[in-house]
């Protein structure tokens, strides 16, 4: 008669692998300002400091952007946030809005 052989399970290594998002980050939303030909760029500076509590710097190279480039991205944030900071820039007579950022 033939012995059994007991098959022996040896531990192993599963590997898994987790799909993220391309960025990292979970969705979000832009608030963009736009170029208008009513605000002097002082005015929109002077804005930007406001409302976001940026340093006078940082205030100047969006205003550049938006200047020069027809727009600015000035932040990314969520749907909520993104939201109060386009009314407080409309509320300063900026034309801004928000973007679902994917």
């Amino acid at each position: 008669m033939a012995a059994t052989a007991t098959p022996e399970i040896q531990p192993g290594v599963v590997q898994t692998t987790e799909e993220k998002p391309k960025s990292g980050l979970e969705p979000g939303y832009l608030v963009v300002c736009w170029n208008d030909p009513v605000n002097f760029m002082d005015y929109v500076t002077h804005v930007f400091q406001v409302v976001f509590g940026w340093p006078r710097q940082k205030a100047e190279f969006h205003m550049l952007q938006v200047h020069e480039q027809g727009k600015s991205v000035l932040l990314r944030e969520s749907m909520e946030k993104a939201e109060h900071y386009v009314h407080q820039l409309q509320k300063y007579s900026l034309h801004a809005t928000m973007e679902h950022d994917e």
